[in-house]
């Protein structure tokens, strides 16, 4: 009884908060775009000011290393800050439209109109940068939001509240703490545009709800993202920039390489190299990278056991442990592992890892490796290294995924002017800079007719002989 009238009470804070912000979005729809502009400018200013205040919360929630929380939770939501101040202006422009031939005496253009309440769901790996992100871009557009942070980092979850208590008023931008059955709750409302980050599964989740009031949403998912090393390979910078973005933030990046193949001639110098880089980067002056500062850890103990248990999954079906594997339950921590030689059914290789967790397998031939890829739902990211432009081009014309990286890997996600997403099984609609100003946006066309005669009149009932001569004559030539 008690958990059916928390559940109530629940429920009519939500749908209380969501009907607020219902009134008051026409106001909001109607600001000058200066208003929009001095909440982005207030934004910037609160992030840069609770610097420490951010890293904190982060360690607190998974050991971050204060520079990584710089580098991949501050300097990606100041950077889209930044960009949208410097275009907002140019993006809210209506934009004159040519008239064709069949529309002479018109005049159009199409107007980026806000869509209304939207609900940003955030996920735990990135907590701050991909819950203040999708803001940027919601309020850049106009929009009412209500957030939904990640229950799974209560540190940061508790920062973010403090942020737009602080800027906002509830009726713009409200958070709503909470566990899963907060999400239920959210999901139950018809928003005008759910923002999800989060996993493929979760996403399906999220889709049939938002499909229950033809809600759009776009969904950022991920998959088995995976690196191409190929026999023309620079393999030290492969393998640096491979280790990189692999074991940052212990491996919880959702474009992270999920698993590599590499040309059989260039395997065991490339996994050489690996196990420096790994070193080199993740420890400090010979010291354990267990008691390194640069090092974070695995979220919670769940996704631990998780992870743990995929790697004696790989182990026990035959393969070969060739670096790392210390795992210390106590801390959540997992050592940089790499894997060889796995097979094909290990859970690793069928299951996205989000993890500290590299498996290696080696291919004889390019078409080999494409079929590998294939057999597998299309992935958010494909990372491709090598110095061949023809082996590069056959592997982008015949496989499909969110993004592509040549020679390095993640950092499309801080290109501010490409789109970032997926593609079915990791992803719907794209985000960052204008994509995600109009993920939040309606493109609404409006067209201005003359008055008198127009191009479309002779066309009219009734349809005599000489209509049909003319529509015969505009079908031929047209």
């Amino acid at each position: 009884m008690a958990a059916n009238i928390e559940e109530k009470v629940v429920s009519d804070w939500i749908n209380e908060l969501f009907k607020k912000q219902q009134e008051h979005v026409t106001t909001y729809r109607n600001e000058p775009v200066s208003a929009r502009k001095n909440r982005l400018i207030q934004l910037r200013k609160w992030v840069l000011s609770h610097k420490p205040m951010i890293q904190n919360a982060i360690y607190a929630d998974f050991r971050k290393p204060e520079m990584e929380v710089d580098a991949t939770e501050i300097f990606p939501v100041i950077n889209e800050l930044s960009h949208a101040l410097a275009n907002l202006e140019r993006w809210t422009k209506p934009q004159k439209i040519d008239a064709p031939l069949t529309m002479l005496g018109t005049r159009s253009v199409v107007r980026a109109e806000p869509k209304g309440v939207c609900l940003i769901i955030a996920p735990w790996n990135y907590p701050f940068n991909l819950c203040i992100g999708p803001l940027v871009s919601a309020l850049a557009a106009g929009n009412c939001v209500v957030i939904k942070p990640s229950e799974m980092t209560p540190h940061t979850s508790a920062l973010i509240k403090k942020l737009c208590d602080e800027l906002f008023d509830e009726k713009l931008v409200a958070v709503c703490e909470g566990g899963v059955e907060v999400s239920q709750q959210l999901l139950k409302l018809p928003f005008d545009h759910i923002f999800f980050t989060g996993s493929p599964a979760i996403g399906k989740v999220v889709m049939r709800a938002a499909a229950e009031h033809l809600t759009s949403v776009t969904l950022e998912l991920g998959g088995k993202s995976p690196a191409v090393i190929t026999a023309s390979a620079n393999l030290k910078d492969a393998a640096k920039r491979i280790a990189v973005s692999k074991y940052i933030n212990n491996g919880q990046t959702c474009i992270a390489p999920d698993y590599v193949l590499v040309h059989e001639s260039v395997k065991t110098e490339f996994i050489e190299q690996l196990k420096v880089q790994i070193t080199t980067l993740f420890s400090e002056k010979g010291k354990s990278i267990e008691g390194s500062p640069y090092y974070a850890r695995i979220v919670n103990e769940r996704h631990f056991k998780r992870l743990s248990q995929m790697l004696e999954d790989a182990i026990e079906r035959g393969a070969g442990l060739s670096f790392g594997g210390t795992v210390k339950a106590d801390e959540n921590f997992i050592h940089p592992t790499i894997l060889t030689d796995v097979p094909a059914q290990a859970r690793v290789l069928e299951e996205e890892i989000f993890g500290p967790i590299l498996p290696v397998n080696s291919f004889s031939t390019l078409e080999a490796a494409i079929a590998l890829i294939n057999e597998k739902p299309k992935p958010l990211a494909l990372y491709i290294f090598g110095s061949n432009k023809s082996e590069q081009n056959q592997i982008l014309s015949q496989t499909s995924s969110g993004g592509v990286c040549i020679n390095d890997c993640a950092v499309h996600f801080l290109h501010h002017n490409l789109p970032f997403g997926g593609v079915n099984n990791s992803g719907i609609g794209k985000a960052h800079g204008h994509f995600g100003f109009m993920a939040f946006s309606n493109e609404k066309p409006v067209l201005r007719q003359r008055s008198g005669l127009t191009s479309f009149q002779p066309f009219y009932p009734p349809y005599t002989k000489s209509v049909k001569k003319m529509m015969d004559w505009l079908l031929k030539f047209i």
